[in-house]
């Protein structure tokens, strides 16, 4: 079985707050990246969203675009508005040769707001659910049809947060809309990992490899901390850094089949916990476990992408 290991910069340039950000260039945080052994990074703000100039900046690295993020609103708009804002994201996409797109739901979401403790979550009703996973349904669909598959990000503080609220997506969704399973996010709500991962297995596309600090969580006032105050408080962090066994997360993934990315995402204070030296951590356990767990790891890193496939 083959894997490949990425990483987000949001270790590095946290979008949500800009405390837990270090100046560093788009370079420097890939050649980091790169160094500390992984072959792909998600995109973050610092990117260029033309191919010709993100290209270069890719090649010189060896790093592949393994992702990003579309913050989606369907639960509240329209197809359309949607459509209008990821077409060139799908364009772009295509042009570097990306797995997919990462659909975040921010609609009704608190999930950037530290004014909202995270007991005020927005909860669909049965109803709202169906009709929103057959929203997403169609478009994933209409993604695909463009050339660029989606990956459905299950989200603390979003509206498909809960292990059960993510079996009714699930449930009530189709194949045109793949899963991006999120070790961290599932833990933090509450859920069992191995468990979601069984159920759902068939229709992940794509992993976010998240450690949690299971004392922070538990010290958490979830009718006073928001998401933020979580992120914050040190939540998250790199696999082999926190309390969950990615031994067994790989393995079980391994006993699914599941080849592609696994994408270290873990938002924390630079200060505290340098990202070169935390993606290091990640990556040494990471490879640790795929080794045991019987996985190939890729080491190439840039794809094979010539100049006439950019976007005119």
């Amino acid at each position: 079985m083959k894997a490949r290991l990425g990483i987000s910069p949001i270790a590095w340039w946290n979008d949500d707050l800009a405390e837990l950000s270090e100046d560093v260039s788009l370079e420097e945080c890939l050649r980091q990246s790169r160094a500390a052994g992984f072959t792909g990074m998600e995109m973050g703000r610092r990117f260029p969203r033309d191919p010709a100039v993100m290209l270069p900046i890719l090649k010189a690295a060896d790093i592949t675009l393994c992702g990003g993020w579309f913050s989606g609103t369907l639960v509240d708009e329209e197809l359309i508005a949607n459509k209008d804002r990821i077409a060139p994201m799908i364009e772009l996409f295509k042009a570097v040769d990306a797995p997919c797109i990462v659909y975040g739901e921010v609609g009704r979401s608190i999930q950037g707001d530290r004014s909202k403790p995270l007991t005020t979550k927005a909860v669909l009703s049965d109803d709202e659910m169906k009709a929103y996973a057959r929203k997403l349904t169609a478009f994933g669909e209409w993604c695909a049809g463009q050339g660029m598959p989606l990956s459905y990000h299950h989200h603390m503080a979003a509206v498909v947060q809960f292990e059960h609220e993510l079996d009714a997506f699930m449930r009530h969704s189709g194949e045109a809309i793949p899963l991006l399973f999120d070790t961290g996010h599932m833990a933090f709500a509450g859920g069992d990992v191995l468990r979601a991962i069984d159920k759902h297995h068939r229709r992940i596309n794509h992993v976010h490899v998240k450690d949690v600090r299971r004392q922070v969580i538990d010290g958490l006032d979830p009718s006073r901390h928001s998401f933020l105050d979580a992120v914050a408080l040190g939540a998250f962090t790199v696999p082999g850094d926190g309390s969950l066994d990615f031994g067994a997360i790989v393995r079980r993934f391994a006993d699914h089949g599941y080849e592609g990315w696994f994408v270290v995402e873990a938002e924390q204070d630079p200060r505290q916990n340098p990202p070169f030296r935390m993606a290091q951590v990640g990556h040494a356990e990471l490879m640790r476990v795929m080794k045991a767990a019987g996985y190939t790891v890729e080491t190439r890193g840039f794809p094979d992408v010539s100049a006439d496939r950019l976007v005119k």
